[in-house]
């Protein structure tokens, strides 16, 4: 078989079973609502979950860091990509989750590869849970340690797998929330079970971090526990992109020696680091925005339940609907789309088989007009 053969074989296999990826045209941005073929549509597939990608204070910083440094790093951060505005954001991001360091990344994927790649060695056991961002899965399973799935969020089924002999270090991966789920990690008793055993914990809180907790400071300092490994997106309540690792001075030190996503890409942009530094300053002051998130999620779960749809048990931004069939559910987000409701079908194999759903996300930017006028939508459209 050639390699266009076997290109077109994969494609017909995703076409049949109504799996296939493409990308829409956004002509605005992500905010509250977005715009395809000219048509405005209300946004409910964002991860904007504060609303701060088009905040004015965070749109300026970028506009002035990009005056001051211009529109590129020129390097990475081990050559000439290391700015002062790279310097104060890690500073600014230590401080606030009580790390001794923090390291900036190009984005999340690129940090949890990196911290994945540089630290696994063939004697080490990585132990995932299963339902983690496929980031950290590819990572595990591309390192040369052995790769150990448990149950989602079950922590008896981890414990019953770190007290299995190892000749290395074993190093827990989880996340504070699941991107297609949307519900939460038991860290507390998750980073028990670790510490008994002598390993480390990595969390993934993307979609956590800036939304939960006291200043949004994330699903470990809810939960009061600190991992030695916490990753942390811009890309959700910050609005922006990239990503940070905290960690203590060695593990920094080690990092900037060995991960090789940091030392060879090029560094974010200064701007775009200044562009942080004002979201951080404006999600450390945002409690009334993350009180107004709290509400539409409590005001779409009333409504969703009544609905002939599977909800499942998220009290973050991330309200799954549950349809099933592949086609099915492209049908149901077209006529949405109709509506001018904007929401993505999720399909295997991001989701399991059979679980295919519509992910609805919230944000403190939408009203409850908006969420009303949606669940009217979904009701008519599901009956």
């Amino acid at each position: 078989m050639s390699w266009q053969q076997r290109i077109e074989q994969h494609l017909a296999q995703r076409r049949a079973s109504d799996s296939l990826r493409t990308r829409q045209v956004n002509e605005s941005g992500s905010g509250r609502f977005l715009v395809h073929n000219g048509k405005r549509h209300l946004n409910f597939s964002s991860n904007d979950y504060l609303g701060l990608s088009q905040h004015p204070e965070i749109v300026r910083a970028w506009q002035k860091g990009a005056e001051r440094y211009g529109v590129g790093s020129g390097g990475s951060g081990h050559v000439t990509g290391y700015s002062s505005a790279h310097h104060l954001l890690e500073n600014e991001l230590a401080q606030w989750l009580g790390y001794p360091r923090a390291l900036g990344f190009i984005s999340g994927f690129a940090a949890n590869q990196a911290v994945i790649a540089a630290l696994a060695q063939k004697q080490d056991r990585i132990l995932a849970d299963k339902l983690s961002h496929a980031s950290l899965l590819e990572a595990a399973m591309l390192s040369p340690a052995q790769l150990r799935r448990f149950a989602h969020n079950d922590v008896q089924a981890l414990a019953d797998l770190l007290a299995i002999p190892c000749e290395g270090q074993q190093l827990v991966i989880t996340e504070g929330v699941f991107s297609m789920d949307g519900d939460q990690a038991p860290l507390g008793e998750i980073a028990e079970a670790t510490r008994r055993a002598g390993g480390w914990l990595m969390v993934d809180d993307a979609h956590g971090i800036g939304v939960l907790g006291e200043e949004g400071r994330g699903s470990a300092y809810q939960q009061r526990i600190k991992p030695d490994l916490l990753v942390i997106a811009f890309g959700k309540a910050f609005g922006v992109s990239g990503a940070a690792v905290l960690c203590n001075d060695d593990v920094a030190d080690y990092l900037l020696q060995f991960a090789r996503h940091l030392i060879y890409s090029t560094a974010m942009p200064p701007a775009q680091a200044c562009a942080l530094s004002a979201a951080l300053d404006v999600i450390r002051k945002g409690d009334e925005r993350r009180s107004r998130l709290r509400d539409n999620i409590a005001d779409f779960r009333r409504g969703a339940a009544q609905l002939p749809l599977g909800l499942i048990n998220s009290h973050t931004a991330i309200q799954p609907l549950i349809v099933g069939e592949n086609a099915r559910t492209l049908s149901l987000a077209a006529r949405l789309r109709e509506r001018g409701f904007w929401l993505t079908a999720i399909r295997p194999p991001t989701v399991p088989t059979g679980s295919a759903r519509l992910r609805v996300t919230l944000t403190a930017e939408h009203t409850r007009e908006d969420i009303e006028a949606l669940l009217e939508a979904l009701h008519d459209e599901t009956r």
